[in-house]
């Protein structure tokens, strides 16, 4: 009998490779949810640099992989982000690579208005934060512009109600730039028409706007949705031109309210704030003018009664010359007689200034007795300084001489006496010479560098040495090592013969 194992016998249940179970698997899911709703929150969103969108939708008991696809991710209405509660409609598949489901996603949705409110919410703070709201940005509107660019649907009833509240307070020329205000594109339209009314050359064919009016009229938060796009409120708040939104009703707040120069409740209130009234300007240029002709007429009739009020005040040009005349007569006269009179005055006065003097020979004599006795004095302190400077020099000799008469005696002593150290010095140096070592009978062994060999190690078996003794030096070679004296045991010391003594 044969000892190996005979195959257990098939049963009824078919067999399958992992591939065709896997394919099998996939047509069934595939099949069975074709088109599927799918409610929960964004998680772990990713973008990937092919384009494809790929995260998670999660709920408080399960996790589902989602992905979509590039050309259909440029086509949903709200840019997913981590967070965002949607409500995604596609189709479950499999991968088979990993074990894995996940959902193909068609259409991204908002789960309701409260989370519409939490999105815009958010965008509101990051716009903020990045000062596209600030105050600072914000540009005056022209009083009169001559040319308004109106950035809406060319069907609606907010043109109609633009154009008819301007014709009745000032007509203007407008310029319409025709968007769709909700839906799909609705946005990156808006976006698009501010950036091109921007763009346009100023004195081109086309006039370039001095005010924009973005408008439509109310809805829902989802009808409004396309002017909180971030892509409208960036376009809004990077206008160069004076801009004023006018988007739903009064109760009605978008993003681009934020970003605008100027919010108006309505589309026709913001063709109120877009001109003033041509009958007011009239009837104000009217008044104007009435009261700047009565007060040239006023300004004229007080010129005038000043000027004969001043020529009533005025004296008779005869009297003044005649007046004038006399007085210089006057002041003639007075100038003949002062110059004599001037001249006895400094006369009297010289005379008297003269009295009052010495003459010139007795301020001589003063003089010379002053320098007598100066001459005097100097003459007794020469004396004295020169008597003084005598006995000084005399002492100063005596000390040189005594001073001399010590120096020959002393100097042959120092000199005695360095001689001595000298010589003690000489004898030290001498007795730490080696040479004094090599006289008691030891020799010095130098390498072929001429280095001391102070050790046995050093000392290599062929080696070239210098053996300097005493009385001049020899040359040898080292042979070998001598064997080291047995452990334990002390060296025999080597036996003296006399002649050579201890180093130590």
């Amino acid at each position: 009998m044969s000892d190996t194992p005979s195959p257990p016998p098939a049963g009824n249940v078919p067999e399958f490779t992992v591939s065709e179970l896997s394919s099998a698997l996939r047509r069934t899911v595939e099949e069975a949810y074709a088109l599927v709703r799918v409610r929960g929150e964004i998680s772990g969103f990713k973008r990937h640099s092919s384009g494809h969108l790929y995260f998670s939708l999660k709920d408080s008991e399960a996790v589902l992989d989602a992905v979509c696809w590039r050309g259909q991710a440029a086509r949903l209405g709200i840019a997913p982000e981590d967070g965002m509660e949607v409500v995604a409609s596609g189709r479950l598949t499999t991968y088979p690579g990993r074990s894995k489901y996940q959902m193909v996603i068609e259409r991204l949705e908002l789960a309701g208005q409260g989370a519409l409110l939490k999105l815009l919410e958010d965008r509101k703070r990051k716009l903020a934060a990045e000062g596209l709201f600030d105050s600072a940005r914000k540009k005056p509107l022209p009083y009169l512009p001559g040319v308004i660019g109106v950035v809406t649907s060319p069907t609606g009833a907010v043109i109609r109600d633009i154009l008819h509240r301007l014709a009745d307070r000032f007509p203007r020329r407008v310029l319409l730039w025709p968007v769709a205000v909700q839906g799909e594109g609705a946005a990156e339209q808006v976006a698009a028409a501010i950036r091109g009314f921007n763009a346009l050359p100023a004195g081109g064919a086309v006039p370039r706007p001095d005010l924009l009016i973005v408008a439509r009229g109310g809805g829902s938060i989802e009808d409004l949705w396309a002017f909180n796009e971030e892509i409208v409120v960036r376009a809004a708040a990077a206008s160069a031109i004076p801009l004023i939104s006018a988007v739903g009703h009064e109760t009605d707040t978008t993003l681009i309210d934020f970003a605008a120069d100027l919010r108006a409740p309505t589309p026709t209130a913001a063709a109120e704030k877009a001109v003033p009234v041509r009958a007011e300007l009239v009837a104000q240029m009217a008044a104007t003018g009435a009261r700047l002709a009565g007060a040239a007429i006023r300004a004229v009739t007080d010129r005038k009664t000043r000027v004969e009020a001043l020529a009533r005040a005025l004296p008779n040009p005869r009297a003044v010359i005649e007046d004038c005349t006399r007085r210089l007569d006057d002041r003639t006269e007075r100038l003949r007689l002062a110059l004599p009179n001037l001249l006895h005055r400094r006369e009297a006065d010289l005379h008297r200034l003269a009295a009052r003097l010495k003459h010139p020979r007795e301020l001589l004599a003063d003089k010379r007795h002053a320098l007598d006795r100066c001459a005097a004095s100097l003459d007794h302190a020469l004396k004295t300084a020169l008597h003084a400077e005598t006995a000084r020099l005399a002492q100063a000799r005596l000390r040189l001489d005594q001073a001399g008469q010590r120096l020959a005696p002393a100097m042959s002593r120092l000199l005695a006496e360095r001689a001595r150290q000298i010589d003690g010095f000489g004898a030290l140096l001498e007795s730490y010479s080696y040479k004094k070592v090599l006289e008691r009978g030891y020799a010095v062994v130098r390498d072929a560098t001429g280095q001391p060999v102070i050790s046995a190690e050093a000392a290599r078996p062929g080696m070239e040495v210098t053996v300097e003794f005493t009385d001049g030096s020899v040359a040898a070679r080292v042979e070998g090592h001598a064997a080291p004296p047995a452990q334990g045991k002390k060296a025999a010391k080597p036996k003296s013969d006399g002649r050579q003594g201890s180093l130590l």
